[in-house]
């Protein structure tokens, strides 16, 4: 038997094997047994929908879902009468599949299914981890091109570096999907714990606005730091074991893939030690502010090199910059300071250990939480403010939320675990002089578990637990994606 003969039937194997619907008619029960993540219902309708001849790119960084979504997409279309044999499922990382073209993958596929090549049916096709093929995005715009009858979905690891080239080559061919770490909302969702949340309102700027308050602040608290601790990742929710040795998961299934794998095959990465240990202290001290300057000093890498880690970071969804204003929301033109904030905080569970609620790091790891719930936010624009408040004293805000069309700061939030600040409000110094400096009446000052309203000469604190916050910054941002599909 020749060489390609024995590959093609090697191929077609692993393909009924990808595709256990051809035969079975359901996905596998390992994933249809899984809660399907909020995001599938507004991911679903723009795979459905063949009219728009674009493929669907699916972005997001390891193990938040991805694979299993698709696979969720999947059930959705048999379920809703696509036939089993119109559905083609490529693991793009398998190695047997290595350097085959994704043209040829298909019409093997469409051979084992017995439909001639030029089959003018509707086909869903999902090229799952596509960043492994090199010039993905060129295969992929000709394949849109090429087959009208036929919506092709993309998944992949490397989010920013994704979005780049689906920009630069697929202008008007590719639409982007975002699926972040697992949110606060999602994460009390999932383990079933919706009841402790009800809807309220409160007065902002002159109108009633959506929040949520807890029937029980105690048990939103704990299920708060377990979020901190273990809930970025759906598997981890549900697997007691992993959550005895998360950094078993974490650290060897998702960062060490990343920092050993991921990003030394796209980037030419040749030292991985010098990275590793960057990404181990900037997760140490996630939420800290951190200058170029003094990084190069501390780690002995040169400061063009740690920018191109920082955006390799980034690009990999494994970490975040916020950029800085001063006190009169000015953006500085030569940026020397940012902080940087962890996407996920339960990445430095993985790499030290859990955090209690009286450990003296829960601060910082609250606020990248918090933080965490903004960053899938499409169309808002966070800073936080830094400046020097008097000789001795460094004013700061930390969060500030900027008009995009003015470039003016309009709201504020200072980020609190403790309800020290509800009873002694005079003591937020910062936040004092940073509003009426800046035109803003109202701010949020979150607590550990009260919820008042605080009126301070010309300006008014609404103070509210931070778990409460997170659930509801984390809903909106739902519900905020939702509306940007137009759903």
């Amino acid at each position: 038997m020749e060489y390609t003969e024995l590959l093609e039937r090697q191929i077609i194997g692993r393909l009924r094997i990808d595709n256990p619907w051809w035969a079975e008619g359901a996905i596998p029960d390992y994933y249809r047994q899984m809660t399907p993540r909020l995001y599938l219902d507004i991911f679903y309708p723009l795979i459905k929908d063949l009219s728009l001849r674009r493929a669907m790119i699916l972005m997001g960084p390891r193990r938040v879902g991805k694979t299993v979504m698709l696979y969720h997409a999947i059930q959705k279309l048999l379920d809703e009468g696509v036939s089993q044999k119109n559905i083609i499922y490529l693991s793009v990382e398998t190695p047997i599949y290595n350097k085959i073209a994704l043209e040829l993958l298909i019409n093997l596929a469409k051979q084992t299914l017995g439909k001639p090549m030029n089959s003018t049916e509707e086909f869903w096709v999902f090229f799952d981890e596509i960043q492994y093929l090199k010039e993905w995005e060129v295969h992929l715009k000709s394949l849109v091109d090429t087959y009208h009858n036929i919506k092709f979905i993309a998944s992949g690891s490397a989010a920013a570096e994704l979005k780049k080239r689906s920009d630069e080559s697929g202008a008007g061919r590719f639409s982007d999907f975002s699926l972040p770490p697992l949110t606060f909302h999602e994460y009390i969702h999932l383990r079933g714990y919706d009841p402790l949340m009800y809807p309220q309102k409160i007065q902002w700027k002159g109108r009633e606005i959506d929040c949520f308050g807890t029937v029980d602040i105690d048990r939103l608290n704990a299920l708060f730091v377990e979020y901190i601790n273990f809930g970025g990742y759906p598997e981890v929710v549900f697997s007691e074991r992993i959550q005895t040795d998360p950094g078993q998961f974490i650290r060897h299934d998702i960062i060490d893939k990343v920092l050993l794998r991921d990003l030394p095959i796209l980037y030419g990465i040749q030292d991985v030690q010098d990275l590793n240990s960057l990404f181990t202290v900037l997760a140490y001290h996630s939420g800290n502010q951190f200058s170029y300057e003094i990084m190069s000093k501390e780690t002995g890498i040169r400061k063009e090199v740690l920018r191109k880690y920082i955006s390799y970071l980034e690009a990999a969804f494994l970490i975040r910059v916020v950029h800085r204003t001063d006190d009169t929301a000015k953006r500085y033109q030569r940026e020397t300071s940012f902080k940087i904030y962890l996407t996920n905080p339960s990445l430095r569970c993985a790499l030290f250990q859990p955090i209690r609620m009286t450990d003296a790091e829960i601060g910082d790891m609250v606020e990248t939480a918090v933080f965490a719930q903004w960053f899938p936010r499409a169309g808002v624009d966070i800073l936080y403010a830094n400046w020097r408040l008097s000789k001795k004293e460094q004013g700061e805000v930390d969060i500030v939320g900027i008009d995009p069309g003015r470039q003016k700061p309009v709201w504020a939030v200072e980020l609190k675990w403790s309800d020290r600040y509800a009873e002694s409000p005079g003591e937020l110094a910062s936040l004092l002089w940073f509003m009426p400096n800046n035109h803003i009446d109202e701010a949020i000052v979150t607590t550990q578990t009260i919820a008042k309203t605080r009126k301070m000469d010309s300006v008014t604190l609404h103070f509210m637990p931070v778990a409460c916050y997170a659930y509801t910054v984390s809903k909106n941002t739902l519900q905020n994606t939702r509306e940007m599909y137009g759903l």
